[in-house]
């Protein structure tokens, strides 16, 4: 689980601990893709004498710093995580990857690319019906090969036969 700011207490335990303690496990990974450069360092600790009690069965503390340039920008970047179980560096840097290729193929989707967090509608279950609606575009559109869905609701958003056809497509061939 992601430990952030707003979790005043904990996050300053984390960070005075991870700043003093010696971690079990180290995974550093360098990533190069178009105009970015990413090194990450995740770091897994289970010193967890200055973590408060309140937190049971909690077994590692992680802390993941990713640094590098972004179109020629630097930045560097620090996230605190916790969790119950014993896995080594690798494995919490895998999982918290696995995370993110989600956050990104999904929820960044139905962010930016068809504004779900500005939507007006928050009466009943319309929000919940349209997030539904939002991931079945999604879906349809992965699963005939749009890798992108920008470029996918930009070529047929607006043709109502190109969209049946897609649906049409694939449940013909099933």
């Amino acid at each position: 689980m992601a430990v952030k700011a707003n979790q005043k207490r904990l996050y300053e335990q984390i960070q005075l601990t991870t700043a003093q303690a010696i971690p079990v496990s180290v995974d550093i990974t360098t990533e190069h893709r178009s105009d970015r450069v990413t090194t990450r360092t995740v770091s897994v600790f289970d010193d967890l004498s200055d973590i408060s009690s309140e937190w049971v069965g909690l077994a590692r503390l992680v802390k993941v710093e990713r640094f590098g340039t972004r179109a020629g920008k630097p930045y560097h970047q620090i996230a605190y995580y916790i969790s119950t179980q014993s896995l080594n560096a690798a494995q919490f840097a895998q999982g918290i990857r696995g995370h993110w290729e989600i956050e990104n193929r999904l929820h960044w989707v139905k962010d930016v690319v068809f504004e779900e967090d500005s939507s007006l509608v928050r009466l009943g279950n319309a929000p919940a019906n349209l997030s539904i609606i939002r991931n079945l575009a999604i879906a349809i559109f992965r699963y005939n090969g749009y890798s992108s869905i920008t470029t996918a609701v930009r070529m047929i958003g607006h043709n109502l036969e190109q969209i049946f056809l897609l649906i049409g497509k694939r449940a013909s061939e099933a």
